[in-house]
């Protein structure tokens, strides 16, 4: 192993400290360092949209502990990066030298509201999940915009609160991930306990200074006590102004997570696989591919070949009360391969078979642990795996 003398993580991330620790499990004795930004330190995304909006006292559980493994931390932004001279500026004016670097950073919410208008409310960090928390408290109408994974989680909270809520969106909820099937059932029981949605025919626009409210393009005007934007996200790429490692999709990265640039590794929301003739560039902003993409970007920085893939096709989320979990690749095309319950009554294993071989299990409503579901998802393409779908 040819180790390099030090290592720098820029993102105190999962996929940053996830990279972090698998550093020190290869056995890396170098100095390993870590820039974040937040004060809040490391900590975990998923529980913001669910466990979070419903119980302060989950707040102080969510932390990423690095204890013990000799982990230097900067908690000031970086703001640019030479690669040339492989150094790293805070915001602070440090200049942070490294032999290898990482780049962690991962995303920010995208927003819609126009320059200077103020309220707009997203999540993303714990201040803005901490904020959402307080503002449901109070509401009596919300508005969602996006039906995708964080969009309808956010609809599912103000809806357990008892606070009616309308999902916009130019899809129906979690179309474009899971496809027609499993969208048609997840809109009829988001319906069912409470959640309205609109379908608009193009890009909404949001509404008073405070935001109270979102444009239709057709003109209509909604208007609520809450309105949250959850319309996907924006990988933090702007410290990277100049390196040649990012476009708007992030900072490319291959198999074994490197970019273009000798020495320079990614990890995490910030990153999109590259394609190739055969395969289109893939954003894959989920905390699965951020856990496995640090532990790939780990091995690389230290000139190991990696233990598993860079890539790990497991999601889940709660809608409506009900438990999705998802072991495959996405999106979802047209009707299941087979099924074994009910989607109708919200307990069914399901699986997809796709052109090129793969296959997805999806257990919706239904406890499964997710080493079985991978396995589901690699057997189901074998005859007899489940009963066909009539």
């Amino acid at each position: 192993m040819t180790a390099p003398r030090s290592v720098l993580i820029v993102g105190e991330s999962l996929a940053g400290t996830t990279a972090a620790r698998h550093l020190r499990t290869l056995g890396h004795t170098g100095p390993v360092t870590i820039i974040g930004a937040e004060e809040e330190g490391a900590y975990s995304r998923p529980p913001l949209s669910k466990a979070v909006l419903k119980d302060p006292a989950v707040d102080h559980t969510l932390g990423l502990n690095l204890d013990g493994l000799d982990i230097g931390v900067i908690r000031s932004a970086a703001v640019a990066a030479d690669p040339r001279r492989r150094t790293v500026t805070t915001a602070d004016g440090r200049q942070v030298g490294y032999d290898a670097l990482i780049v962690a950073t991962g995303a920010a919410a995208r927003r819609l509201a126009a320059p200077g208008q103020r309220g707009e409310l997203v999540l993303r960090t714990l201040d803005d999940a901490r904020l959402l928390r307080t503002r449901l408290a109070d509401a009596a109408t919300a508005i969602v915009i996006g039906a995708g994974f964080l969009g309808m989680e956010v609809a599912s909270a103000c809806a357990a609160r008892g606070i009616p809520v309308t999902v916009v969106d130019t899809d129906r909820p979690l179309h474009r991930i899971l496809g027609d099937h499993l969208s048609a059932a997840i809109t009829a029981r988001a319906a069912a306990y409470g959640i309205g949605f609109v379908q608009a025919t193009g890009f909404a626009a949001l509404t008073g200074d405070p935001v109270h409210g979102v444009l239709l393009p057709d003109g209509t005007e909604l208007t609520a006590d809450l309105v949250v934007t959850c319309a996907g996200e924006v990988p933090c790429v702007d410290w990277l102004a100049g390196t040649g490692l990012a476009d708007r999709l992030g900072v490319g990265v291959d198999d074994a997570c490197a970019t273009t640039v000798p020495g320079v590794f990614a990890a995490g929301d910030v990153t999109f696989l590259r394609g190739n003739a055969a395969r289109p560039h893939r954003r894959a902003p989920f905390w699965s591919n951020a856990v496995a993409q640090g532990r790939t970007a780990a091995a690389s920085a230290l000139g190991l070949p990696p233990s598993g893939p860079a890539q790990d096709d497991y999601f889940w989320t709660e809608v409506a009360g009900l438990s999705i979990k998802i072991v495959g690749p996405l999106p979802l095309l047209g009707e299941p391969a087979t099924v074994e319950g009910s989607v109708a009554e919200g307990r069914a294993l399901l699986t997809w078979t796709h052109t090129d071989g793969t296959a997805t299990a999806v257990a919706y409503g239904r406890r499964k642990p997710v080493t079985a579901l991978r396995q589901l998802a690699a057997t189901s393409t074998s005859p007899g795996a489940l009963s066909p779908v009539r």
